[in-house]
């Protein structure tokens, strides 16, 4: 793993305990800086899962019902590739990397909103919505700090604006506890600027005069901090405080001229895709899958999981999908794998069961996720007589499927492309059924596909309580 653990920490520093304790209790609108994690680090190949949580308060005026942020649950999906890395709130593709100097492009979520439903102050204001930002990063490595240059544009048509935001840091290691202090500066155009803080002429009343913010400035500090809990498992807290100029501050939707911002939270490494933690006879082990399938009309949990299988009530569709597998580390009971998905969604010209949706066309969904693989073997000639399996990762759809759809629709809950993804997969082996060499480590068995939100917990999963299953049988070989 990328940061070895001491074997004495001796005991921690109540006084640092404390203060970090009281920097993380502040409230938060989570920033680039402020969702940076330590797994930035990590060696290529790397795979892991984490979570985190922002909370904190927002710069815009309330009746005192809106001033907090609500707690904000922030899955982690974490990959560090020869080219591609995902860091949980950011993934982006790395063109050039050496110990001083890497540049990259980054696509990054912006939690900035302003929901005109918090506060029945904001009545007659028109939505501010988070977005995906997406541009280039830059940083250069020296002996006395970093210097990383950030210029991100919108991608969702939310504000299409741009933002440009320089950052020195500097890194301190103690044993399994890291400190950076940070120091940033940000300028954000007037499309950027405008659409968080300005107010249209429709939005206008007698106390909300019209305004147009034009361009603006932030300046930021802070410190992000860890600790290497075991090779594995670590654990963070980041905290900053920063302030913006005249040109929000003087706002209609504003009351401070100041904000504060924290994320806490932990991730867990699973292991390496290029250097797998594994027997010789399985360090290049890979696998292939098919799948095919139904949409369930019950949940991954509590309902699929005892047995019931039954079709969905909200729309009669199915799924077909492709999987590939990469060993991450071995064990004489558990594996822990890689994956990558796609799935094509055979839903056109269906209706679902309300008649209030109608499909136009099949479509493509994509997953990532790591899988918990365990095995069974028979007590009494030792032979491996099943598996299973156990996914977390993230889904994205090119359309939100009818079944989600119409799921929502009845609650009057929002919709998204991007969820959260589960995956339960049982099967076993074909060597105990059939003789032909190709099929000898080849699986068959049952695999549900799952979608959701995370119980409306998350921001970045737009908030989403529910989703959506689907039941599917599979053939998985496996490659050495």
């Amino acid at each position: 793993m990328f940061m070895s653990v001491v074997a004495s920490r001796g005991r921690l520093n109540r006084a640092f305990v404390t203060g970090l304790l009281l920097l993380v209790a502040l409230p938060s609108m989570a920033g680039q800086e402020i969702a940076r994690i330590p797994f930035i680090n990590a060696p290529p190949g790397t795979a892991g899962l984490g979570g985190g949580i922002r909370f904190g308060n927002n710069p815009y005026i309330s009746s005192g019902e809106s001033d907090e942020v609500p707690l904000d649950l922030i899955p982690l999906y974490l990959y560090e590739g020869k080219f591609l890395f995902a860091h949980g709130t950011s993934f982006g593709v790395h063109f050039f990397r050496n110990d001083k100097f890497s540049i990259s492009a980054l696509a990054s979520w912006r939690f900035q909103q302003l929901d005109p439903g918090t506060d029945p102050i904001f009545d007659g204001l028109e939505r501010r919505h988070q977005t995906l930002d997406a541009g280039l990063t830059s940083t250069y490595r020296s002996g006395f700090g970093d210097f990383t240059l950030d210029w991100v544009t919108d991608t969702l048509d939310k504000h299409n604006g741009q933002e440009l935001q320089f950052t020195y840091r500097y890194d301190i290691t103690r044993g399994a506890w890291s400190f950076s202090p940070f120091v940033s500066w940000g300028w954000q155009d007037d499309n950027l600027t405008n659409y968080y803080f300005g107010v249209s002429a429709a939005e206008a009343t007698a106390a909300r005069p019209e305004y147009d913010t034009g361009e603006s400035q932030f300046f930021m500090f802070g410190v992000n901090t860890s600790w290497q809990v075991t090779d594995r498992i670590l654990f963070f807290g980041n905290v900053g405080f920063g302030a913006s100029d005249s040109a929000v501050e003087n706002s209609p939707l504003v009351d401070k001229s100041n904000f504060s911002q924290a994320f806490v939270g932990g991730t867990y490494m699973f292991g390496n895709v290029f250097k797998p933690d594994a027997g010789e006879d399985r360090v290049t082990e890979w696998s292939w899958r098919v799948n095919y399938g139904y949409q369930a009309d019950g949940n991954i949990i509590s309902e699929v999981d005892q047995g019931d299988f039954s079709k969905s009530t909200f729309a009669d569709t199915n799924i077909g999908g492709f999987t590939l597998s990469r060993l991450l580390e071995d064990g004489k009971r558990v594996d822990f794998l890689g994956r990558v998905a796609v799935f094509r969604h055979f839903e056109e010209g269906v209706t679902s069961e309300d008649g209030l949706f109608t499909a136009d066309e099949d479509f493509w969904s994509f997953a990532a996720y790591v899988m918990v693989m365990g095995k069974g073997y028979s007590p009494w000639t030792g032979e491996e007589v099943f598996r299973v399996g156990f996914g977390f990762g993230m889904s994205y759809a090119q359309q939100v499927p009818l079944a989600e759809q119409s799921k929502q629709a009845r609650k009057g809950d929002n919709t998204s492309n991007f969820l959260n993804y589960l995956e339960l997969q049982v099967d076993f082996p074909l060597r105990r059924l059939f003789k032909a060499k190709w099929l000898q480590d080849c699986y068959a068995g049952a695999s549900v596909v799952h979608r959701s939100g995370i119980f409306g917990s998350s921001n970045i999963l737009g908030d989403v309580s529910g989703g959506a299953d689907w039941i599917t049988a599979h053939l998985e070989c496996v490659r050495r």
